[in-house]
């Protein structure tokens, strides 16, 4: 642990937190944050760094070491979700109508700010460089692809990156060794039969039939047809058929999500999902479009790097605040760039009850605790200079 960074972000929690809720009284879309864009870059012309604007948002910079070697990437996501807030008693609430910063990216921005400007007033201790990506589009997760597109990996050695966490009490870091997030899936599939007069099903092909025989059957996919120790889950978030209570259906849509951490699982139920969707077409007389996209790949943490991630806080924090829970089924595009390169990803706890800050991610009333901001920032700054000074890494 290095004294200077951890007494240089304590000293600057309040900047910290007044960037936080700026951001939050400020929340844009994804590929949006053109707004946000502009306030990273003056931040960064105030510092006197060079940076590079990225297509259609985002930014870019580094931060190079008076000794040569590796580059350490670290990264924040920041854009915001379709929300309408509800934390109407905070003098900090979202401005923007119907946008809401309820997954904690305006943290992220802030956090890995902060450990930029820690970083930079300890410039000479730095052994190589260090570089931070302030990403777009998270929430679809179409940023991370876009930004590797534009070249932000070029030339790295090694990826951070840190999520607030409400699932996680106040302060808790948890980064464990391989998958912590998961590969996530989407799927649309279109069943269509011949419609008719409720009165005359002999004459019809019934789309409702169809897909609500699919539904009931597919969740045997995970019961009989997957690794019953490799996890896996499939959910059906939405249902559209008919048009009239005395019409029957000629057409019926569902949409839904898989998540799965190992590739075979993946796989099986990509296969076996659209199978079902054929024959379950085909034995009441219908015919099916089967759309199934593969989101984002899983989140792998690389042994090391979570190893000394979980050092740096028991140095930091000390052991009580190292966590141990198992990994999420949830999203994050973050593993675009371990697909690339080792690394990390932490989550920290935000979670206290007694400052409102126990609601879960997406919700309209989620807020974090800022006091655990501090954690994550010195958390990014401690990580990069920690890892660039290993010559064996």
């Amino acid at each position: 642990m290095n004294q200077m960074i951890k007494d240089y972000i304590e000293a600057h929690q309040a900047e910290m937190i007044a960037m936080r809720q700026h951001l939050h009284q400020h929340p844009e879309l994804a590929f949006e944050e053109f707004e946000t864009t502009k306030f990273i870059a003056k931040t960064l012309d105030d510092l006197g760094l060079d940076y590079r604007l990225m297509e259609p948002t985002g930014v870019m910079t580094e931060i190079r070491g008076d000794h040569p070697g590796k580059t350490v990437l670290l990264r924040a996501d920041m854009d915001a979700l379709p929300i309408q807030e509800l934390n109407h008693h905070l003098n900090y609430a979202s401005q923007n109508a119907g946008k809401m910063h309820a997954c904690g990216h305006d943290g992220h921005v802030s956090m890995l700010m902060m450990a930029l400007k820690a970083l930079l007033a300890n410039r000479e201790q730095i052994k190589g460089k260090v570089r931070f990506i302030f990403q777009p589009a998270e929430e679809i997760g179409q940023g991370a692809k876009e930004m590797i597109k534009q070249g932000v990996l070029e030339g790295v050695d090694n990826a951070f990156g840190i999520h607030i966490w409400t699932v996680d009490e106040a302060g808790l870091v948890n980064c464990i060794p391989g998958a912590c997030f998961a590969a996530t899936d989407r799927f649309q599939i279109h069943f269509q039969g011949s419609g008719g007069h409720a009165a005359q099903p002999h004459l019809t092909n019934d789309a409702v039939v169809m897909v609500s025989q699919y539904i009931a059957h597919i969740q045997t996919i995970i019961s009989r047809a997957t690794d019953p120790l490799e996890a896996a889950v499939l959910t059906v978030g939405k249902v559209d058929a008919g048009d009239r209570f005395n019409i029957i259906a000629e057409n019926a849509k569902i949409e839904g999500t898989v998540r799965t951490f190992d590739p075979a699982t993946r796989n099986i139920v990509e296969s076996e999902m659209k199978r079902y969707a054929e024959r379950t077409a085909a034995i009441y007389g219908g015919t099916v479009k089967f759309d199934y996209q593969r989101v984002l790949d899983p989140v792998i943490n690389e042994r090391r790097s979570a190893q000394l991630v979980q050092s740096i806080a028991r140095a930091a924090f000390g052991e009580q605040s190292v966590g141990h829970l198992p990994p999420t089924m949830g999203g994050e595009d973050f593993g675009e760039y371990t697909n690339y390169v080792p690394g990390a990803f932490a989550t920290v706890g935000t979670r206290n009850e007694s400052k409102g800050s126990d609601f879960a991610h997406h919700h309209a009333r989620f807020n974090i605790d800022e006091d655990t901001l501090i954690v994550g920032a010195e958390l990014y700054a401690q990580y990069a200079l920690a890892y660039l000074k290993q010559e064996d890494f």
